[in-house]
């Protein structure tokens, strides 16, 4: 009976725990097969060296499968072209579930050969015309075509002709194509040696034209649109669909396989304003290292200014904008300067160099030319005119003469500058094909610096710097200038640059210096500053002298010694007395965030073709037009990109803070309060929309990540600006508003601006009239039609004043319809409280206190998104950034400070309030924002040489086996692409180059044989 029971129990027993594992495996089982089904987001892993794709797989697969606590059918590798499992590879791509994503990264990242994972990215490749803008998905990279009707042959108005006659036809050339592709046979290509296809179409062909129009340039036989070098090697890469769509995994697939093949130069006539997209900068880095000419289009997002397209805003590119006849930059040719450094640092020159953009000529996809315009045309013209220019150097040196940098050197000496244009829309001029081949025939490796002379007194050229003398007691002058090392691939500085005056006037100058620990590749950034020494404050003149620095690099193969080149570069300024208080201002520049990394939506609503806020909203970019207004009515300003508490600002009659998207230190808040109500400064507030309500509205479905992306923020920070406006009284709402607020015969257009809901008694303030629309009314109950809309207000408070305005659209060069006609009003109030008829006479003094925060709400903080992630104040400790800066500004002795504060050490610098403001008129949010400057981007890489490997050609298989398995280190160093902006890279130098060759050479001989590829 016993054992009956016991025979029952474990029965049972049995039984239940058969159920509980069958329930458990039809429920995990049942989770990982539905996450099977829906693998949406793909990611990139980069690994830590090179090796077969199916090798890196099978690595990595035994990683997740043996210790990730996760689904097996989360996750599945991402098919790839049959030519990438050919080579080694950096890089596998991985579908993931969207619920499993997170953690599976996580764990992927953690594992020890893998370098990072990011995004599969999604480009989108619309021809848009500039005529009709067209929309297209955020940040993607894109083909940069214009339709055009007209015709110009670049070849013969270049006189290509003069090379031919000579013999040099582009022969011994390869140039790689990276486009969509090329449609073979055609009558007008001969010298078409390969084509590969890196999309999921099974396709070598052109079904779109962009391709074959670009490969044309180079090697076209058609007299009626000639190619410059017929006799290059052209392989074109089919990275585009015929839908216009790419990812980047293609385009890295595509990259290793050009270094692999040797190809000499690539062109992409692509960009898009991502310079953050670490995957697709870094390879583009890698494939330069290699000795491979990059050329790129500037970008098709003219006449507005910092519009710059990457990979063409790299240093180690070739970027080109477009021409138009023969001495007019083409309307929707990008300008500069570079954004990458903001708000801290400055923007370098781009593009490098322009030429014929517009209605060029070139092959359409099966016979006969066609006609277009963009700087996808311009980039391919001097892409066939560097395969040319190639051709003339003596094969025997050819490439241990020609790298980036020293075709870049040739192009931009042979250059001519075009009359009435500065050097952010022309960068060094117009291409010059005879004289730059004429600086090959005589060329020598060697170092220069981009620009070679600073003449800060040569207008319209040097716009800005020769728009506003240096006078003593002012922020330096930041000029980033960018080193080119032809010499190799890394260089240094060696020691200090130095500062010779060349006149008395020199001798006033106080020059210092920020640049690049290791200069690579081929390429690094000088930044130099310029103040004038206190005891200069009373003097008038030029001042001239000279910058030295002498660049070294490692031999060259079959040389024992460095290399080195010393630089020499010209200066010359004029040096004024110092102005006046009250013609003095300061622009904050610390406060801006802009696209990329985050979703900062642009300022008018009513402008779907861009929405995001990409220009970097400076004074010599988005806002050159304010800057040129306030020159010329004879005021002097100065660009903060530090927190206000570093700066002596006692010093200026304005200080103009305008569509501020970041937040304000508490300190900061004091200082500003102090320094209006007891020290007299005036202060120009310039705001824009802020309604959460919109913004949760404008959110996208990014095709990269397979999340929404939402905006951070709005057109400006209105819940920081007040924070800073309400100890003054003045609040503004979350209203948005279009329309126009009349002065008599002038009047300001106002696009998505926001309305002063209170402000003090005894102000003055400007009300819309009858054309002002409420964007939001539709989106609250009650209606506001039969209420006043105080769009600007006017205000004295204590010693100082305040103009508050609720948008910049009239301000901003990139509206239709600028304002800047009241710029010199509203800063004679300011700086001197001058009340001109011209604002004031349409005003209305307010007898008491406006108050219609009942009816308008103030904007709150958004609690859904964590916008500490890209602000450069939230939650960080206050930093000053560079003591050159500081110590210029407080007039003491350079390089002393106070170390401690972070603040100046100068009795005369108001850096605090001894009165607590009245922080309770703040509505909103009022937490306490402390914060650092943030680098933009700490991405790693891993590079070589193609010296470097050849170099080791001779290592044995041993040393093959024993590097292949080890982990390859590196030291580590900050590799500054420029100011403000530093990207951590690895450089390998022997050991990376030898695992690279290596995995290349044994990989080849004892692979199986492979697939049939669709290679032709």
């Amino acid at each position: 009976m016993y054992m009956e029971r016991r025979a029952t129990f474990g029965t049972w027993f049995a039984a239940l725990a058969a159920i509980c594992a069958w329930r458990h495996t039809w429920w995990h089982r049942g989770k990982c097969a539905l996450a099977s089904r829906n693998l949406k987001q793909e990611i990139i892993v980069r690994l830590k060296g090179y090796d077969a794709i199916h090798a890196h797989q099978d690595r990595l697969g035994r990683e997740i499968n043996d210790r990730w606590d996760g689904c097996a059918g989360a996750w599945k590798y991402t098919k790839r072209s049959e030519t990438a499992h050919e080579h080694p590879t950096d890089f596998l791509v991985m579908s993931v579930a969207p619920k499993h994503k997170t953690d599976l990264e996580r764990f992927v990242r953690s594992v020890d050969f893998v370098k990072d994972t990011h995004p599969q990215n999604r480009y989108v490749d619309l021809l848009a015309s500039t005529d009709t803008p067209t929309e297209r998905s955020p940040g993607t990279r894109h083909m940069l075509e214009v339709p055009t009707k007209v015709g110009y042959q670049p070849a013969k108005e270049l006189e290509a002709e003069l090379l031919w006659t000579q013999g040099y036809e582009g022969e011994g050339v390869k140039i790689g194509i990276f486009d969509t592709g090329i449609k073979l046979p055609h009558p007008s290509m001969e010298n078409v040696t390969e084509r590969t296809n890196w999309t999921d179409e099974n396709t070598l062909e052109d079904g779109l034209g962009h391709g074959s129009f670009v490969a044309g340039m180079v090697g076209s036989t058609n007299p009626s649109c000639q190619g410059f070098a017929p006799k290059t090697k052209i392989y074109t890469f089919r990275v585009f669909t015929n839908a216009q769509v790419s990812y980047t995994s293609w385009f890295l697939d595509a990259f290793n396989y050009a270094i692999a093949t040797r190809v000499n130069i690539i062109n992409l006539s692509i960009g898009g304003p991502d310079f953050m997209d670490a995957p697709f900068v870094e390879k583009i880095m890698e494939v330069t290292s290699n000795g491979i000419i990059m050329i790129s289009a500037i970008g098709n997002d003219g006449p507005r200014y910092g519009t710059l397209n990457n990979p063409a805003d790299q240093n180690d590119v070739i970027g080109v904008g477009g021409l138009e006849r023969d001495r007019y930059i083409a309307s929707f040719s990008s300008r500069g300067m570079s954004t990458w450094e903001l708000p801290s640092g400055y923007g370098r020159i781009k593009p490098d160099v322009i030429t014929f953009g517009r209605d060029v000529m070139g092959i359409k996809i099966s016979s006969g030319c066609r006609k277009l315009s963009g700087t996808s045309v311009a980039s391919p013209v001097v892409a066939g005119a560097v395969c040319l220019l190639a051709s003339t150097v003596p094969s025997s040196i050819r490439w241990d003469v020609l790298n980036p940098a020293s075709m870049k050197q040739a192009l931009i000496e042979g250059a001519e500058k075009i009359p009435d244009a500065s050097i952010f829309v022309q960068g060094s001029g117009k291409m010059n094909l005879k004289r730059s081949a004429e600086v090959l025939q005589q060329y020598v490796p060697k170092a220069t610096l981009q620009p070679p002379v600073l003449d800060f007194t040569d207008c319209p050229y040097m716009w800005p710097f020769c728009t506003q003398p240096l006078y003593a007691s002012a922020l330096p002058t930041i000029f980033n200038a960018t080193i080119l090392n032809a010499m190799g691939v890394t260089g240094t500085l060696l020691g200090k640059p130095s500062w010779i005056p060349d006149n008395e006037a020199g001798k006033l100058l106080h020059v210092d210096f920020a640049y690049s620990d290791v200069i690579w590749p081929w390429s690094g950034y000088l930044a130099i500053f310029l103040a004038v020494h206190p005891g200069g404050s009373n003097f008038d003149g030029v001042a001239s002298g000279f910058i030295k620095f002498d660049v070294v690099s490692p031999p060259g193969l079959g040389e024992s010694e460095e290399r080195r080149c010393q630089i020499t570069v010209p200066v010359k300024l004029r040096i004024i007395p110092t102005p006046a208080r009250k013609h003095r201002v300061l622009w904050d520049q610390y406060r801006n965030v802009r696209y990329p990394p985050a979703y900062i939506p642009r300022d008018s609503l009513e402008f779907k073709s861009d929405l995001l806020d990409w220009h970097g909203d400076h004074l010599h970019t988005n806002f050159h037009g304010f800057y040129d207004a306030l020159r010329s009515n004879g005021y002097y300003v100065e660009t903060i990109g530090h927190p206000l508490t570093c700066v002596n600002i006692s010093q200026y009659g304005t200080l103009i803070i305008t569509d501020p998207e970041d937040d304000f230190h508490e300190a900061e808040l004091s200082k500003v309060y102090h320094d209006v109500t007891e020290g007299g400064l005036g202060v120009l507030v310039l705001g824009e929309w802020y309604n959460v309500k919109i913004m949760k509205t404008m959110k996208f479905l990014d095709e990269n990540t397979r999340s929404w992306w939402s905006p951070y923020t709005g057109g400006a920070n209105l819940p920081a600006l007040n924070k800073l406006l309400g100890p003054f009284g003045i609040l503004l709402g979350d209203r948005i508003f279009s329309g126009r607020l009349s002065f008599g015969s002038q009047h300001m257009r106002i696009t998505s601006g926001a309305n002063i809901i209170r402000f003090p008694a005894g102000g003055h303030t400007a009300t819309a009239d009858s054309h002002m629309k409420d964007v939001t009314a539709s989106t609250y109950k009650q209606s506001t039609e039969k209420v006043d809309w105080h769009i600007m207000g006017f205000t004295e408070v204590g010693r100082g004043r305040l103009a508050v305005a609720g948008d910049t659209f009239c301000f901003d060069s990139d509206g239709a319809d600028n304002c800047f006609w009241a710029i010199p009003h509203l800063l004679r109030y300011t700086s001197e409280g001058a009340r001109d008829k011209a604002l004031f006479e349409y005003t209305t003094q307010l007898e008491e206190e406006l108050d219609q925060t009942q009816l308008f709400r103030p904007p709150e903080y958004r609690t859904d998104l964590q916008f500490e992630d890209v602000s450069h104040v939230m939650d960080r400790e206050i930093e000053c950034g560079w003591s050159t800066t500081l110590a210029a500004n407080s007039n003491m002795p350079f390089n002393q400070m106070h170390q401690e504060t972070g603040k100046i050490a100068d009795s005369n610098s108001s850096t605090g309030s001894s009165e607590t403001p009245p922080w309770d008129r703040v509505d909103g949010k009022t937490d306490v924002a402390s914060g650092a400057q943030r680098d933009l981007s700490h991405s790693k890489g891993f590079y070589t040489s193609r010296g470097e490997a050849d170099s080791l050609a001779e290592a044995s298989v041993h040393q093959f086996s024993t590097l292949s398995v080890a982990p390859v280190t590196g030291t580590p160093i900050f590799l500054d692409m420029s100011m403000g902006g530093r990207m951590l890279a690895r450089v390998y130098g022997a050991s990376l180059a030898a695992v690279t060759y290596l995995v290349f050479k044994m990989y080849h001989r004892f692979r199986r044989p492979p697939l049939r590829p669709r290679v032709e």
